[in-house]
């Protein structure tokens, strides 16, 4: 049989719960050469004409960080200008390590909002994604962390993440505390004996809202795709990581509706760049301590004065100051809060905060917000072409202070973390080329890298 072409417009509409997972459902699409843009605030009608050719169109927001309240408040509005495109695939973006609770970043909550607004019979769930180290079997989420691979809930970072600790990787498990719908599976044995559309059946037939597909390889990968592609109707509602994404493009690729992978671009070096930090992970204080052994100027930021804001105000300024310096004498600043959960640093900021009376979820939003500002600053005041933000929490409220509104792939720099182009219409950071890294994504020569534009093929 003969595959039907992929149709015109829009394939893919996604919302992502942050920043950094966007970029990293953008990155999967647009390096399957797909044009792709991520819009960082719900665009008018003149932005959306600007992009007219995207095959796929993402909003990136701050979902992860915020409470179901304002969930109900802000999330219809951004579905319903994604379902105006009318694109296949409508795809709530959630992080591949599935960081949410009932009381913050609840993914139950999000896909009862778009189960409200989307057509369609049933929401396929993939959360998995081997290449970014993330399996699933039996509907329990693995994740590799310095290349050994840990259940969720003993995950090093995951199990201690500092707002939303994961301490169960049955993923049915973990949404029936956030909503009541019910959640079916696929498992990856039926995918592998060619059982995958019976077991589907059997889901929905047991009342399966939710279907989660399991993904363990390539094989597993591309079923999972398929069985979102034909077998989730016309318009399909899905919700997971970026896996959702990969796996569309895999089974697009195996029934030959598109081309093998493209070469990758490189966008090349630049002789400076500036970091900005948020991020508490093991993995980022890693690729900082590598950093500050290459030369880079670590500038840590008092974050416990986020509880005042002018203190708060002036230990940015403090911070700007010390990179221009740093420029000056020819090295790329490092702007950061904390190196990694041992950091006393994190226990400060838990103390001062707590003793304020302040709203963590407050404390993120300043903290974010402060490093987006000093970010604006370092480079309009010095002209660099390139920048890194790091800490999926923190991104998104950082980025929002840039004056951009969009973004597009440059280059693959580690999985889920692409070298994009930001555009915006009435700024100077229009062109400014912008990496957006989650805390656990990336090798630890991930800053060094962005400055290099990428690293030579292996």
């Amino acid at each position: 049989m003969i595959p039907r072409p992929l149709p015109d417009g829009p394939l893919v509409a996604f919302y992502g719960d942050d920043f950094t997972g966007s970029s990293a459902a953008m990155e999967v699409l647009a390096f399957a050469g797909l044009e792709t843009v991520l819009f960082l605030a719900s665009p008018g009608p003149a932005r959306f004409a600007a992009f007219a050719g995207a095959r796929a169109v993402g909003i990136a927001g701050v979902a992860r960080s915020q409470p179901p309240a304002w969930m109900d408040r802000e999330l219809p509005g951004s579905f319903r200008l994604l379902a105006s495109l009318g694109a296949r695939i409508a795809h709530y973006k959630v992080c591949s390590t599935f960081d949410s609770a009932p009381q913050v970043g609840s993914i139950g909550r999000a896909v009862e909002i778009g189960r409200g607004i989307f057509p369609g019979d049933w929401t396929p769930m993939v959360v998995a994604d081997p290449g970014m180290g993330r399996y699933q079997s039996f509907g329990h989420l693995f994740a590799v962390a310095d290349g050994t691979g840990h259940r969720l809930d003993r995950h090093p970072t995951m199990a201690r993440h500092p707002v939303t600790p994961m301490d169960e990787a049955d993923l049915a498990r973990h949404l029936a505390r956030q909503t009541a719908l019910p959640v079916g599976l696929v498992d990856f044995v039926a995918m592998k004996r060619g059982e995958g559309d019976a077991a589907l059946d059997r889901a929905r037939a047991q009342g399966g809202a939710i279907v989660s597909l399991d993904v363990l390889d390539a094989e597993t990968l591309a079923e999972a795709g398929r069985l979102i592609w034909e077998r989730g109707g016309r318009h399909v509602f899905a919700v997971g990581s970026q896996g959702v994404e990969a796996a569309l493009v895999a089974h697009w690729r195996r029934a030959g509706l598109l081309p093998a992978e493209p070469p990758a671009a490189r966008p090349g070096p630049v002789s400076r760049i500036a970091v900005v930090s948020g991020s508490v992970s093991p993995a980022t204080a890693g690729q900082i301590a590598h950093a500050l052994d290459r030369g880079f100027a670590g500038i840590r930021l008092d974050a416990r004065r986020v509880v005042d804001d002018a203190a708060w105000e002036r230990e940015i300024g403090r911070a700007v100051a010390e990179a221009r310096a740093a420029l000056a004498e020819g090295r790329d600043p490092l702007v950061y809060s904390a190196a990694g959960p041992d950091d006393p640093a994190v226990a400060a900021l838990r103390a001062a905060v707590g003793a304020a009376g302040l709203d963590p979820v407050i404390a993120s939003e300043r903290l974010g917000a402060g490093l987006g500002r000093a970010l604006r600053e370092i480079v309009l005041s010095t002209g660099l072409t390139r920048a890194v933000i790091a800490g999926g929490d923190t991104s998104g409220h950082a980025a929002m202070q840039l004056g951009v509104d969009a973004l597009s792939a440059l280059g693959p720099l580690d999985p889920g973390s692409p070298l994009c182009r930001a555009h915006g219409p009435d700024t100077p950071l229009d062109g400014l080329e912008l990496a957006l890294k989650g805390g656990q994504v990336g090798r630890p020569d991930f800053f060094s890298a962005v400055k290099a534009g990428g690293r030579a093929p292996s």
